[in-house]
């Protein structure tokens, strides 16, 4: 595998650079004075941003990208072997890194390197994270798969040697990382287009697991099934924590306020710490924040930082996020695709003032929604009204036999009022006229399902 010279900047081309992690990781090696550029589909406030700061950014891809100047290509697995400019670069004998493998040796460079994984929960904890870390005089460098308020970005370079970022286990990217601390939040079914069942994704994250460092340390939740089976051999430091159950650290006399926003006392090792309060709603989040302590503490980050971060943290952008009123109803946003995040979801709206739960729940991906359609119409059978569009496809082809009907079907006969609706102004429509005063309305899922929350807004 090519390796990168940090101490000798070259020019390297992005295939997909406006990406939420390709652009992040463009804008951390401009800031190392390496040349960039890269191409996409489409100009985006990523791209426009990239091109700000000196990068050069092509649209559409195409085969006339690959310029003799280009020292390394990076693409990402999004990229097809179809794609005529991954065609021209794989011809053109110029070395080739993917993504996961350029982030790998990006953190090389740093000494206290952090990973945060699972099936879910990574954006959000990362970004937790970051906001303690944020207090702290150690500037970090951060990469986060979303827009985090606190950075106004989704990439943060800084000046110590504390690199905190996502690891996505989709395609095993995340097998080219070996961090120092690494944090396991969950392990469940999905992505099986690829992993096909349970048992390769437990595979992967045990393979993982044995990526840390020997003299680093893995943070996992206790709450997964047969935990010992991702520690045993370890040679690092292993800290457990659970929201329920036993654990190194765990929650106790905890309280909601009328945001459904957690206040708790931490139990560390049986000692009682301070009270936290959280401003992100939902019991998943203070499993999130459980694993963020634990690691602060072990970092040796001040209590009174790990606090105040904490109750800074609002949340990253397509979390549970607000986005306003529209006829007295409230409209939040979220990023939730997995029958465990909808539940989650949906079990920190029932803490939010409202009166109906309406939620428009875009399913991403032909091959999530085959494999889920039961657990998704039990997950969202909490809602008072579903309407569902098209599924988003991302990168698959409409060949599975599968469609939002399936959902809104399994839905009708768990007695939810249930609608399928094909299209965003079909769902718009609906809103408009059936929103009542005190409705809660969830925009829902991976894809762009958060434009009918936009659109309505913007009237």
């Amino acid at each position: 595998m090519y390796k990168i010279d940090f101490t000798k900047p070259i020019h390297i081309h992005f295939i997909g650079i406006g990406g939420i992690s390709m652009s992040g990781l463009a804008e951390i090696l401009l800031g190392a004075g390496f040349t960039i550029s890269g191409s996409d589909r489409d100009e985006s406030d990523l791209t426009k941003h990239l091109v700000a700061l000196g990068a050069r950014v092509n649209y559409p891809q195409a085969a006339a990208n690959i310029t003799d100047d280009i020292d390394l290509i990076v693409y990402t697995a999004a990229i097809r072997e179809d794609n005529p400019e991954f065609q021209a670069a794989k011809a053109s004998g110029k070395p080739m890194l993917t993504r996961a493998e350029l982030l790998g040796e990006i953190m090389e460079n740093y000494t206290r390197s952090i990973t945060v994984s699972g099936t879910h929960g990574k954006t959000t904890t990362t970004s937790m994270i970051s906001q303690i870390l944020l207090e702290t005089a150690d500037e970090p460098t951060i990469s986060v798969g979303g827009i985090l308020d606190a950075i106004h970005s989704n990439v943060h370079v800084g000046d110590s040697d504390i690199f905190i970022t996502e690891a996505c286990e989709y395609t095993n990217s995340y097998h080219s990382f070996f961090p120092k601390y690494n944090i396991i939040l969950n392990v469940e079914a999905d992505h099986l287009d690829f992993f096909k069942n349970l048992e390769n994704v437990r595979a992967s994250f045990k393979k993982f697991a044995g990526n840390t460092a020997d003299d680093g340390l893995l943070i996992i939740n206790n709450e997964i099934d047969n935990v010992k089976y991702f520690t045993d051999d370890l040679k690092c430091k292993v800290i457990t924590y659970a929201l329920h159950g036993d654990a190194d650290i765990v929650p106790s006399e905890i309280t909601y306020n009328e945001k459904g926003c957690a206040s708790y006392v931490p139990v560390f090792a049986g000692k009682k710490l301070e009270r936290v309060t959280l401003n992100v709603p939902g019991d998943h989040n203070i499993s999130n924040s459980l694993a963020a302590i634990a690691l602060c503490m072990e970092m040796g980050i001040s209590y009174d930082h790990i606090i105040a971060g904490l109750s800074k943290f609002g949340g990253a952008h397509r979390r549970f996020e607000y986005k306003g009123t529209y006829n007295g109803a409230t409209v939040i946003d979220d990023y939730a695709h997995h029958p465990t995040e909808i539940k989650a979801s949906l079990a920190a709206a029932a803490n939010y003032p409202h009166n109906r739960l309406i939620v428009c729940f875009q399913s991403h991906t032909y091959t999530r929604t085959l494999s889920f359609l039961d657990d998704f119409a039990e997950a969202l059978s909490t809602a008072d009204i579903v309407i569902m569009p098209d599924i988003y496809p991302a990168r698959e082809p409409d060949i599975y036999g599968v469609s939002s009907k399936d959902i809104t079907d399994r839905l009708e006969k768990l007695g939810v009022e249930a609608h399928y609706l094909v299209t965003f102004e079909e769902c718009e429509k609906f809103l408009k006229k059936n929103l009542l005063n005190n409705d809660l309305l969830i925009t829902m899922g991976a894809g762009d399902v958060y434009l009918v929350g936009e659109n309505l807004l913007d009237e």
